[in-house]
């Protein structure tokens, strides 16, 4: 009876203290997406689109759909303004192919099979210069959205160097030797592209590819001399053994493109690649993406100043 009386007393407390939680979610609010990059020696490109419900779908149609046509767009660094061209990829003009294969993410080839519009200039006094500040104004609808921009003084390699792995003699990193300037708050992003020729006689990369981790600033090595490797990021693309994964195989030509960036940019683009690597994981913790971009679009508009070395994989 002792027994079965504080069970039942037991049974009373965990019964009385239940409370039915309601959890309020907000609904889907449909925002503004402004990307857009301009690069030393190359012109301002940007796209503008709008983003999607999650349960919204998923399929081509709907990605090419979800671009925003009509904008007004203008860039100005400050002395000359000039008003953005709307072009999409299945019209450009001349010229413009590499540029919109490397921002859209596809092969020159493909372009004319899509139609992805974006905004951008050929004319040569808007194409991106060390030192000035570029100001982004896009107007649509009635509303202005504003961002800024600066074009840094770009860092060089001292040396790149292909090594070999101990454990795969034929299969290795790519290696750099860099001074990092003495002032603070540096920040770089990490490409490269493989210049192979293939069977077809074309490079086996069309486009620059980011690694896990593309971009990092100086916080922790701010003015010093130092060496590093990064990965292979095709050879995840591919049936690629795993002892091999993130490895140059010897005879390999890499493109690195190594490209300096503002504070700002820097913040957006590392806490994108963060949400990217942590999609899915329910212990990771949320990450909010910042933006630079003023009157309530989303988005980065993001100067960069690259510089390019040529990594030979031989030791």
């Amino acid at each position: 009876m002792k027994h079965t009386f504080y069970i039942t007393l037991t049974l009373l407390i965990f019964t009385s203290c239940t409370k039915e939680v309601e959890i309020d979610i907000p609904g889907y609010a449909e925002e503004l997406v402004i990307d857009g990059v301009i690069e030393t020696n190359a012109p301002p490109f940007v796209m503008i689109s709008k983003t999607k419900d999650i349960y919204a779908p998923t399929d081509i149609d709907a990605f090419l759909n979800g671009f925003v046509s009509g904008a007004t767009v203008t860039v100005s660094d400050g002395t000359n303004t000039v008003v953005l061209d709307e072009w999409c990829s299945d019209n450009l003009p001349p010229g413009a192919g590499p540029i919109a294969a490397q921002m859209f993410g596809i092969s020159e080839s493909e372009l004319a099979n899509y139609h992805i519009c974006a905004y951008l200039t050929l004319d040569p006094s808007m194409s991106g210069q060390v030192g000035k500040t570029y100001l982004l104004t896009v107007e649509l609808d009635g509303n202005t959205y504003e961002a800024s921009t600066a074009i840094v003084q770009p860092t060089y390699f001292d040396s790149v160097w292909w090594k070999p792995e101990p454990s795969t003699p034929n299969h290795g990193f790519s290696w750099v030797y860099l001074t990092d300037p003495p002032t603070k708050g540096d920040a770089y992003k990490w490409e490269v592209k493989r210049i192979n020729i293939g069977m077809d006689g074309e490079p086996i990369d069309q486009n620059f590819k980011v690694p896990f981790s593309p971009v990092f600033n100086d916080q922790f090595f701010n003015g010093l001399a130092f060496e590093f490797a990064y990965e292979n990021p095709f050879a995840f693309e591919t049936e690629t053994p795993e002892e091999y994964l993130g490895l140059y195989p010897l005879g390999d030509t890499v493109v690195i493109k190594f490209s300096k960036m503002d504070a700002q940019v820097y913040e957006y683009l590392e806490k994108k690649y963060l949400q990217i690597q942590t999609a899915g994981n329910p212990f990771s913790t949320p990450t909010n993406i910042p933006n630079n971009i003023s009157g309530g679009a989303l988005g980065v508009w993001a100067g960069f100043s690259p510089s390019y070395d040529t990594l030979i994989c031989q030791p």
